[in-house]
C-alpha cells in the first residue's frame, strides 16, 4: 500500500496563538487610565478654583503681615505670587496638562497592543505636566516637595513601564 504523504508544509502544523497581554502590563495600563483620569478631574477642579485659590491666598496673607518674610523664607516663594500665576496661566496649564493626559492614555492604549512606540507616548506624557508648571508657575519649596514626589512616582512607572518593553514589538 503506498502511503499519501502531505507536503513538508512545517507552518501547517503550527497553531498560532495571537500574543497575550503580560498582566504587569495589563496593570500598569490600567493603573494610567485611573492615573490619568483623577489628574484630568483634579486639573479641572484646580482651573474652576483658581479664582477663589487666589482670594483665599491673598487673605492668608493678609493675616499674616507681621510674620511674612518667615512664611516667605519657609515656602521659597510668595503664595500670593503662585496663586496669581496660575490664575492669570490656568486655561494653558490645563489645555496642556489635558494634552499630557491625552498622551498618557494614548501611549498605554498602544502598549497594549504591544507597540513599543507606545512607551514613548507615554514618557512625554508624564513629563509634559512637569514642564508645564515649571514654565507657567516657576518653582517654590511647596511646589518642588510636590514636584518631587510626582518625579519619583512617574520614573517608578516608566522603569516598570521599561521592564515590559521586551514583550512589545517594535
Amino acid at each position: 500500500m503506498s502511503q499519501i504523504t502531505e507536503p513538508a508544509d512545517h507552518l501547517s502544523n503550527i497553531d498560532i496563538e495571537p500574543r497575550r497581554l503580560p498582566s504587569m502590563l495589563n496593570v500598569l495600563t490600567i493603573l494610567t487610565f485611573i492615573g490619568s483620569g483623577f489628574g484630568a478631574i483634579g486639573n479641572a477642579i484646580s482651573f474652576l478654583r483658581a479664582q477663589s485659590s487666589y482670594d483665599q491666598a491673598v487673605e492668608v496673607q493678609s493675616k499674616l503681615v507681621e510674620g511674612q518674610d518667615l512664611v516667605k523664607k519657609i515656602l521659597g516663594g510668595d503664595p500670593v505670587e503662585i496663586a496669581r500665576k496660575s490664575l492669570e496661566n490656568r486655561v494653558p496649564i490645563l489645555l496642556l496638562n489635558l494634552v499630557g493626559y491625552v498622551l498618557c492614555i494614548y501611549g498605554a492604549i498602544v502598549m497594549r497592543d504591544l507597540q513599543k512606540k507606545g512607551y514613548l507616548i507615554y514618557a512625554v506624557g508624564e513629563i509634559l505636566p512637569l514642564f508645564v508648571i515649571l514654565f507657567f508657575i516657576g518653582s517654590s519649596f511647596l511646589l518642588a516637595i510636590t514636584g518631587i514626589m510626582t518625579f519619583i512616582i512617574i520614573v517608578v512607572f516608566l522603569i516598570m513601564y521599561a521592564t515590559q518593553l521586551k514583550y512589545m514589538n517594535k
